[in-house]
């Protein structure tokens, strides 16, 4: 991040507070489509996408250099059954069962991924139809293991990466995925988890998207105010005034870029290889704060009930908070002070002249002023909510008063950065 992108990006969040996350989103006839990387640099995926929070499609020149094109791919276009056989076939995969509905989701079996490809090429011999169903390879963390070295570059413009920096920091986890499945396979109607951006790669296949803005899933809600679990059946998108969605179609080697909280479904037109990250970094991290903020308030209307009567009820519904959304307002808390504590070393050691690069070259003293910024607002309203003020604080290092005061002494030091 450059100086001029750092200062324009804090005079658009200056011009939002007060207002609620998101804003009003720009109505879209259609996805700008990114041909050139040459001709397009961070600050213009920044200030033309990441700020105003709307979808793109990078071209196939971005990702053609990557291993896993090479490999994974035969030379028509198919997945490379034998490559992935000889290199993973013993690893388990999470396939999910496009035809079985859980809870608004897919359930989920374990298995080698020698056995998925079996079941895959037998649905291709079987007319794209299997007595099993139609079954999915989803959330595949490949990307833990040093085998997956190689396979992908990530993209400079999704660098600013606080999801997978933290979970990389504790060593337990990580929001990057593989998805393969044959044709048919799908994803039902979600927005992203957190509230996350995320960024998807056809390594080869054909997907189709359905888009909704931010809002305009209320339409959608049923009587019992549930959203619809597949927005292509009968009914739900002829129905007035139901939104009409915004449509993509994406290509083997092109690059999605899923805004935070839009509300989206995903279909395998072919069969299909993807590589999937979830993030979130300074530009979504009010909607992260405010989507915890409505799901401790879903909870707290769930076991309301029980409120003067339960021990430690607040308590209780941050445990139950955090079994049903991942996080809750304590682990909220320790994610912000782990980066912020990272860019404030940053700033502190001066580092010299920022450098647009991958994960590798990490955040410079710009993107570090530009983080510091975004957390001291949020934690601000963190350490003001009357919730967050019942969380037992006192084994927290440093407490979150005195970090704050600490992002606020580093806002005053690089305001002439």
């Amino acid at each position: 991040m450059d100086r001029e992108t750092r200062l324009f990006a804090e005079s658009h969040f200056r011009g939002l507070r007060g207002r609620l996350p998101g804003g009003v989103c720009p109505t879209l006839d259609c996805v700008d489509f990114i041909e050139n990387p040459d001709s397009f640099s961070y600050a213009d995926f920044f200030k033309g996408y990441l700020l105003p929070n709307v979808p793109c499609v990078f071209s196939s020149a971005f990702t053609e250099t990557w291993g896993s094109r090479r490999h994974w791919v035969t030379p028509s276009g198919k997945p490379n059954f034998d490559y992935l056989l000889r290199n993973y076939g013993d690893v388990l995969v999470p396939v999910a069962n496009c035809g079985v509905r859980e809870y608004n989701s897919n359930p989920k079996e374990y298995m080698p991924l020698r056995e998925y490809i079996n079941y895959w090429k037998e649905y291709i011999r079987g007319d794209n139809s299997s007595p099993r169903g139609c079954l999915y390879l989803k959330d595949w963390h490949l990307c833990r293991d040093s085998s997956a070295e190689g396979l992908f570059t990530l993209p400079v413009y999704f660098s600013s990466d606080w999801l997978n920096e933290y979970w990389d920091a504790l060593g337990v986890d990580d929001y990057r995925f593989i998805y393969m499945g044959p044709t048919g396979t799908w994803s039902p109607f979600h927005a992203d988890i957190f509230r996350s951006f995320s960024w998807s790669v056809n390594i080869c296949g054909r997907k189709k998207w359905f888009f909704f803005p931010p809002g305009q899933e209320e339409a959608l809600r049923d009587g019992h105010g549930g959203l619809p679990y597949d927005v292509t059946s009968p009914g739900i998108l002829n129905s007035c005034p139901c939104p009409l969605p915004l449509e993509v179609t994406q290509e083997a080697g092109e690059m999605v870029f899923v805004p935070s909280g839009w509300h989206h479904q995903v279909h395998n037109l072919e069969d299909t290889i993807s590589i999937n990250h979830n993030w979130v970094n300074g530009c979504n991290l009010t909607n992260m704060w405010q989507f915890l903020q409505q799901e401790l308030c879903a909870v707290q209307q769930e076991v309301g009930q029980w409120r003067d009567t339960m021990p430690d009820w607040h308590h209780h519904c941050q445990v139950i908070m955090r079994s049903c959304s991942g996080i809750n307002f304590g682990e909220f808390y320790h994610f912000l002070k782990v980066i912020a504590e990272r860019r404030l070393l940053i700033l502190a050691k001066g580092r010299g002249p920022e450098v647009e690069g991958g994960e590798d070259s990490g955040p410079g003293p710009q993107q570090a002023a530009f983080d510091v910024s975004r957390i001291a607002e949020v934690l601000a309203s963190v350490v003001a909510h009357p919730d967050f003020q019942k969380v037992d604080t006192c084994v927290f290092s440093p407490r979150p008063e005195e970090l704050l005061q600490q992002l606020e002494e580093g806002v005053v030091a690089t305001a002439s950065l």
